[in-house]
């Protein structure tokens, strides 16, 4: 997993936080001990202060990876609301279903099985938030899925923007394995930053977050 920010900035706020419930931090060191990537604590921080402050009745998660952040956010949904999760990897949906399980979120966490690219398309639905965190060189294809299933007043959350800061650096400066990825982040963010429907902030913490409010 990628970061930007300081270690010891890192390591003074996770000293200071308080402690998840036993479920949690069970899923966070089984997924860390497995090389499974996971949202960071600065981001399971933010989509709490978000959700606790927005009280969503419907969020979308463009993937589950092991369900890690769809059980976090789902103790701060509206008491009636719901989480609709897509994740492809059938080792992760496996995982996924049985940490939905434990949690007892089975009525409250849907789980669809298959690519994002097909799977929103098909979606006829909207959302107050939406979570993306999948292939990082999927997002732009993703966005205007996104702002269709978007409400107006929704938000738009997505993670590890920056890339460990080389999304800021040239693309020479990068390996030539990792410079389509870097080509088509800055593509998302120059277009997510210059869409007229969002009102977009870039925040440089964890591996880079940004905000997107649908004003229309």
């Amino acid at each position: 997993m990628s970061e930007i920010t300081y270690k010891y900035i890192r390591d003074y706020l996770m000293a200071i936080e308080p402690d998840d419930d036993i479920i949690i931090r069970t899923i966070r060191k089984d997924a860390l001990n497995n090389n499974v990537p996971i949202i960071k604590s600065e981001v399971k921080n933010l989509l709490k202060w978000i959700l606790a402050t927005k009280k969503p009745s419907k969020v979308l998660e463009i993937g589950t990876a092991v369900a890690y952040s769809s059980i976090i956010m789902s103790d701060f949904i509206d008491t009636d609301g719901c989480i609709t999760t897509i994740e492809r990897s059938e080792d992760m949906i496996k995982k996924a279903k049985e940490n939905i399980k434990k949690a007892g979120k089975e009525n409250v966490i849907t789980l669809l099985e298959g690519d994002a690219s097909d799977i929103l398309s098909s979606i006829d639905d909207t959302f107050d938030v939406i979570f993306m965190d999948a292939a990082k060189g999927q997002y732009l294809t993703f966005l205007p899925e996104c702002l269709r299933l978007l409400k107006k007043g929704g938000i738009l959350i997505c993670d590890n923007v920056l890339q460990n800061g080389t999304v800021a650096k040239s693309r020479f400066s990068v390996p030539r394995r990792q410079r389509t990825i870097h080509n088509r982040m800055r593509e998302f963010l120059w277009e997510l930053n210059h869409n007229k429907n969002f009102q977009t902030s870039i925040l440089p913490i964890a591996d880079g977050v940004t905000l997107s409010y649908k004003k229309y």
